[in-house]
Order: structure tokens, then sequence, then C-alpha cells
């Protein structure tokens, strides 16, 4: 994976947050409210359909006391005493409607209604009695309750309870036959019409759940990519740990609500891990394996997110308060590098949404720690090198001059104890000390010269070469072509080829002229760096023993470059480096 070193505000426009900054997640969650909220409703079966029935339960009580009028007139105690109990009932169902929830006790209620309206239509008359509409009620309610077979259940059955004694009273007729078959198929209808529209609802409903679900997902979608997208952005602009794990946890709280979060980082000196970052109560600063909380383990052998509804009965978490959890191992090129734990208070609080929502984030977040630690570890060997070649620089230079000061002044020392003079070997000393003190300020000077933004190539080249001539005999030339200019990172590794080569022929070639050519338009670039010194056999050329070549190979190849060492025993050496467009 490519790396660039741009900046990435440089790259194309971003993506705008769902709904403001962290709206996509304020959405998701209210969402997931009206669906929990609309999942509560829907499981009262009749809550649909409570409007229409308290309506039709109002008119047919009215209808019921307005045929009982000619009872009150009369003097009927019996239907005026059932009037009142209908009439009490509907009153107290329309206060307090008859839920049904698919459990023995709602099919209590509906049967039970069926039950007290049959029997009120029986103790008054029959077909004939006053309530025979309060039972179209009941007869509906069963029908949105349970559907068309358990409605038409219920009225053949109230039908068959009034229907039948109806028939066999004594002077039963034709009339009263056809007055029986009558309400028995009104009945049916009504059975039938209930039953049809508790199967629209439904088939409605299903509909409107998965529209939801879908709108749910899409929010989740934009959220996830959203995310995504950030974290990349964050991998070319950062690649220090502690901006990566800042960046790691703050996309953690954008997209999940939790009341705990642990990011743990794997420390291969010891295999422990490491918490890195948290949120909430404070966890151990380190676990070895064998003491992760289980869920942890579960997750690392899983190698994808785990969650957990109740964790009591999970052994529990990374902290003691939390009741659930969310826990995932950070893969990253075929090998764990961290864990994140989300936990909460509330059981059950973490849905499949946020489980698929981790899922997508914790390979990016994976590899941005990843490439975290390499980064690190380049640098570390980066340092190395440098270190390595200061070394070199001042053994090969200082330390030697120092080591012929120590004999000088030993030297000086014996002759003064046998009495020669010494005023013209001190003058001569002095000198020398001149000299090595001019070697000091040369050295940290080229250690400090480097390219930057404000000095590029050129400049750097005809600097450290006007040094050069002035320190040694050698004859030094500068040939330029640069148009353009090269990245930054390309331009030092190639000015670090440039320094080694000449300081190589400053020491080692025993040359009178060095010819340094830099040519450049911005998207290729040529080095070649010349001398008339004493060169070396071919078969030798570049030999991967020299320290000096091992470093500028390795300089080329981290850039891309081409480098070539091409010399002729008594003719000189060049070296020459290119870069060509990818």
């Amino acid at each position: 994976m490519a790396i660039a070193s741009a900046d990435p505000s440089a790259d194309a426009t971003p993506l705008r947050p769902p709904a403001g900054a962290s709206g996509a997640d304020g959405e998701r969650r209210r969402t997931r409210r009206r669906g929990r909220a609309e999942a509560d409703v829907r499981a009262d079966q009749v809550a649909p359909f409570r409007p229409a029935i308290l309506g039709i339960r109002g008119g047919t009580t009215a209808v019921s006391v307005a045929l009982t009028s000619q009872a009150f007139a009369d003097g009927d105690v019996a239907v005026v005493a059932w009037c009142l109990v209908v009439v009490a009932y509907n009153v107290f169902r329309i206060v307090r409607p008859v839920r049904y929830v698919d459990d023995t006790a709602s099919l209590f209620r509906v049967l039970a209604e069926v039950a007290f309206h049959t029997i009120a239509v029986a103790a008054t008359g029959y077909w004939d009695s006053p309530f025979i509409f309060a039972l179209i009620t009941a007869v509906m309610v069963a029908g949105f309750a349970r559907g068309f077979a358990f409605a038409l259940r219920v009225s053949i059955s109230a039908c068959l309870a009034i229907g039948l004694p109806f028939l066999l009273q004594e002077g039963s007729s034709v009339e009263n036959v056809r007055l029986t078959a009558q309400w028995t198929v009104e009945l049916m209808m009504v059975a039938l019409i209930a039953g049809y529209a508790r199967r629209v609802t439904g088939e409605a409903d299903r509909a409107h759940s998965l529209a939801l679900d879908r709108l749910g997902r899409l929010a989740d979608a934009n959220t996830l990519l959203y995310s995504l997208h950030r974290v990349a952005q964050s991998l070319p602009a950062s690649l220090d740990m502690e901006d990566v794990l800042d960046t790691t946890m703050g996309r953690l709280r954008d997209l999940f609500a939790f009341d705990a979060a642990v990011v743990l980082v794997l420390d291969e000196t010891d295999e422990s891990w490491v918490v890195a970052r948290w949120d909430g109560p404070r966890p151990a600063p380190s676990y070895r394996t064998s003491e992760l909380p289980a869920p942890l383990v579960e997750a690392l052998a899983a190698r994808h997110p785990i969650m957990i509804g109740e964790l009591l009965h999970a052994g529990g978490g990374v902290s003691a308060e939390m009741v659930s959890g969310l826990y995932s191992a950070l893969p990253a090129r075929e090998a764990t590098v961290g864990l994140i734990a989300l936990e909460h208070r509330r059981a059950g609080h973490f849905e499949l949404r946020d489980q698929e929502l981790l899922n997508g984030f914790v390979e990016p977040a994976a590899l941005a720690i990843d490439n975290a630690r390499w980064f690190a570890r380049l640098r570390t060997v980066g340092a190395d090198e440098e270190r390595t070649r200061i070394a070199r620089d001042l053994h090969d230079r200082i330390g030697q001059s120092l080591a012929y000061l120590a004999f000088e002044l030993d030297r000086i020392v014996k002759a003064d104890a046998h009495g020669k003079a010494v005023t013209t070997q001190l003058e001569r000393l002095r000198n020398d000390v001149r000299g090595v003190i001019g070697e000091v300020r040369d050295t940290l000077y080229d250690l400090r010269t480097d390219v930057t933004d404000s000095k590029d190539m050129a400049a750097t080249l005809q600097e450290f070469l006007d040094r050069v001539g002035s320190r040694s005999e050698l004859s030094v030339k500068l040939d330029l072509d640069a148009t353009g200019r090269l990245p930054l990172l390309q331009e030092r590794e190639l000015w670090r080829i440039a320094q080694e080569a000449v300081t190589n022929v400053e020491r080692h070639a025993h040359a009178s002229r060095v010819t340094v050519t830099w040519r450049t338009d911005g998207a290729r670039a040529l080095l070649l760096v010349a001398d008339d010194g004493v060169g070396f056999p071919s078969e030798r050329a570049g030999r991967l023993d020299s320290y000096g070549i091992v470093g500028m190979r390795e300089r080329a190849a981290s850039i891309g470059a081409s480098l070539d060492i091409a010399g002729t025993a008594g003719q000189g050496t060049v070296v020459r480096c290119e870069v060509r467009p990818a």
C-alpha cells in the first residue's frame, strides 16, 4: 500500500458528513427509537384498528340504547338491566380498549367479549334483541385480533348459540329461519371484512418496517463510508502513532454510543496488550493474553466483532460496571495489532447494526495503526543509520586528526625533556589544531546542510561544493540544468547521495577534479558525480561490502531511483543516479 507524503487536503473534496457533522449517527439512533416504538405498538395486534373499533363500538352502543327505548317505556326490567350492563361494558372498553398480544390472557379477553354479547343477545330476544349490533363489534375485534379463520369460527359459534335456541323455540317459522340465515351471513361478512383488513394492514406494516430497516441500513452505510473516508484521509496525513490513536478514538465516539471504550495495542517485545486509549472508567495499564477479559479473548480468536448482551453471563468485560459490550480484534497484514472494547451500562444496548458498523471500521483503523508502527520502526532505523554515518565521519576525519595531535604532543614533550627547542614545533601544532577545528566545523556544517522548501537541490549542491573547494585541493565544477523541482523527499535523498559521492572523492579517490551534474524538469532527474581519481577495477564497482555505496543504494531504492557506479582503474569513477517518471 503506497503512502503519499502530500497533505490530504490537496485531494478531491472530502465527503460531507450526512445531516451535519455528526448527524448520521443521531438520525440512525432516532430511526431505531421510532422502530422500537412502532414495534411496541405492533405487538398489540388490534392497535392499528383502534380508531375504527372505537368509532364502531360507540355507534353500535348508541344504536343499542336507541333500540332499548321501548323496553324503558314498557318497564321491561330484564332488557333495561342488560342495557345498563352492555352500555357500561362498552364505555369501559372505549376508555380502555381491548389489547391482543398473542397470549392466553388476550385470547380470553376477545372470547369473553364475544361470549358476553352473545349471552346478552340470547337473553333479550335472540335475533330480535336490541343488542345484536353490539355483537358486530365483538366479532370485528376477533377478526382484527386473529384474522379470517378465527373470526369465522367465532361468528359461526355465536350464530349457533343464538340461532339454534331461536329456531327450536315454540312457534318457530320460516321467517325465523330467514332471520337466522340473514344474521349469520352478516356476521360472517363482518368477520371476513375484519380479517381482510387485518391482512392488508399487516402487509402495509411489513412494507413500512422494511422501508425503515432499509433507511436505517442506508444511514449506517452513509455513516460508515464517511468514517472510512476520514480514516483513509488520516493515513497519508499522519504516520505518528499518537495522532492515529487519537483519530481512531474520535471516530469511535462519532459512530457509537457507549459508556466505556478501550483501544489496546500489542507490544511485541513482551506479547502484552497495552491500553493506548480509553474513555470512561480507567482500565488496567496492560494485560497479558491470559489476563484479557473473556469477550476480548473470543474476539481475538474469531477475528471479527463479538456482541455480548449480558456480560455477567460471559464472565464480565473490561470494566466491572458495564453490562453489555461490543469487542473486536484489529487485524492487519495477517496479524493482530490491537483490540477494541466498547461497553455500556444497559443490557442489550448494542445491536446487529453496531456490530456490522464496527466490522467495517476495524480494518482501516488496524491498517492505520500498523502503518504508524512500521513508520516508527523505519524512523528508528533511519536514526541509527544517521548515527552510524556521523560516527564514520568523525572517525575518518576528526578521529584521525586528533590521534595525530596526540602523537605530536608526545613527541614535543619528549623533545622538551631532552632540552631541545620546541617553539617551532608548537607553532606547527597550533596550526594543526586550527586545521582540526576547521574540520570539525566543516563536518558539523555538512551534517546540518539539507534541501528544504525554500532551498532547492541546486543551491544546496553549490553551497556544499564551494566548501569542498575551499578546504581541499580539488577543482570542483557544478553543471546545472534545473527547470523544476522534485518532491522534497526525493530531493533530500538525492542530495545525500551526492554528498556521499563527493565526500568519497575528497577522501579516497586522490582526484584533482570532480564534476557534479544536476538536471531535472520536475518529473525526471539525473545526478552525475564524476572524478579523475584512481578509480577501481570494474569487477569491484559498487561492491556490497562498501558502507557508503550500500547507503547510496538504499537511499536510491527508497525513492524509486536507479543507481549505477562505474569505475576504471587509473581513470576515475562515475556515480549515476536517475529518477524516471512512474
